[in-house]
């Protein structure tokens, strides 16, 4: 009888960053994140799924994530004086447009649009219906770091009441982006069947809560239009 002993290795993660008016402050395990300091809101948030073993950082992680962001921000400071302004690096996003639930004419229902994979973590988001802005209704998620490279995710939701004809877009403006990236989303009523938005709908939820199982959907989700 032969005896193996397994070997698991596991990557605990901290990350700090930041720019002159923002910051970040993010623990995660294994490529996911656990928690993020909040410095709108003054609090430390755990982000993990709720099917996930729960636990929590001690007392005074938020007070220590605000001390980090002192020691952040004046280290750039000082690079930026010796480096003379850098270039700072950029990395354009990716946007999708999709419904939350399947579309029926006269039924309530939600806009999402989906935005990932961009650097830094400022970019301008408007909402049309009818080639016309639109501004009620209107929400916005917190920005979510990819913890492989540093990049950013958020999405943006419109509450609409779809009516067939009615055309609706999301677009996105960035520095890295040449000029603003549309996504356009038609009201067409087909017959009812879990197809593309409901799919996209699930892939959202899993996804910017960084489950394994997400990851996948994501990539599906970024293919939705």
């Amino acid at each position: 009888m032969a005896f193996y002993l397994a070997t698991v290795v596991h990557m605990d993660i901290a990350l700090t960053g930041c720019t002159d008016s923002d910051g970040e402050k993010m623990y995660g395990l294994d490529g996911e994140e656990m928690g993020h300091a909040d410095f709108t809101k003054g609090k430390f948030f755990m982000t993990m799924p709720e099917f996930a073993d729960q636990f929590t950082y001690e007392e005074g992680t938020y007070e220590t994530a605000v001390a980090d962001q002192q020691v952040c921000k004046h280290n750039l400071e000082l690079d930026i004086k010796v480096n003379k302004s850098p270039a700072v690096a950029e990395a354009p996003p990716m946007s999708s447009i999709y419904p939350r639930d399947e579309v029926k004419v006269g039924t309530d229902n939600t806009l999402i649009c989906l935005i990932t994979g961009f650097y830094p973590p400022r970019l301008t988001v408007r909402w049309t219906k009818n080639n016309k802005n639109v501004t009620q209704g209107v929400s916005s998620s917190q920005l979510r770091v990819n913890v492989n490279d540093g990049s950013f995710n958020q999405f943006f939701t419109l509450k609409f009441t779809p009516q067939e004809g009615d055309i609706y877009t999301c677009t996105v403006e960035h520095q890295a982006l040449e000029g603003p990236m549309t996504r356009e989303f038609d009201v067409e009523v087909s017959e009812p069947s879990l197809g593309p938005s409901v799919f996209c709908g699930v892939g959202l939820t899993l996804g910017l809560l960084g489950v394994a199982t997400g990851t996948f959907f994501l990539v599906k989700g970024n293919q939705c239009n």
